[in-house]
């Protein structure tokens, strides 16, 4: 899918909580913010909203972990709350290193690795502070693309 970004306008204005229209950086972002926006069971949805520190591995510093999206939705159970991060799948795991790969590009693969990683691990942490809100990541599969 080619790289596209730009402002989304949600049909359900009531459901978008955020202060200025949300703003795509993928496809996939703007396909999860269509489906949070036409859900019914989709209560409240925001893009952004949750900025986590973390100590950044590769850096050595904290930094702000801008969070895609948060949402409140209506399951069998009741109301849930998702912390949502939105990846392609190869990017969740351990970059391979492949033939005729550049060193550069191996190398790339693997810091961005460990530093979604420890984002991810800011998240979970932040997520189990406020109890009541699950972390998760999104990839292509759930998305359906």
């Amino acid at each position: 899918m080619p790289f596209r970004q730009g402002v989304f306008s949600p049909k359900n204005r009531e459901k978008y909580k955020g202060k200025a229209l949300p703003i795509y950086r993928s496809g996939w972002e703007k396909k999860f913010f269509r489906w949070c926006d036409l859900n019914e069971n989709v209560i409240a949805w925001n893009s952004e909203s949750v900025i986590i520190p973390y100590l950044n591995p590769n850096t050595g510093r904290v930094q702000r972990y801008f969070v895609d999206g948060l949402i409140s939705i209506k399951e069998s159970a009741g109301i849930k709350t998702y912390l949502i991060e939105i990846k392609p799948s190869k990017q969740t795991k351990p970059p391979v290193a492949k033939k005729g790969q550049r060193k550069t590009t191996r190398l790339y693969e693997q810091k961005m690795y460990v530093q979604n990683r420890a984002k991810w691990e800011a998240a979970e942490k932040w997520c189990k502070k406020k109890g009541d809100i699950e972390f998760k990541i999104l990839t292509e599969k759930e998305l359906g693309v």
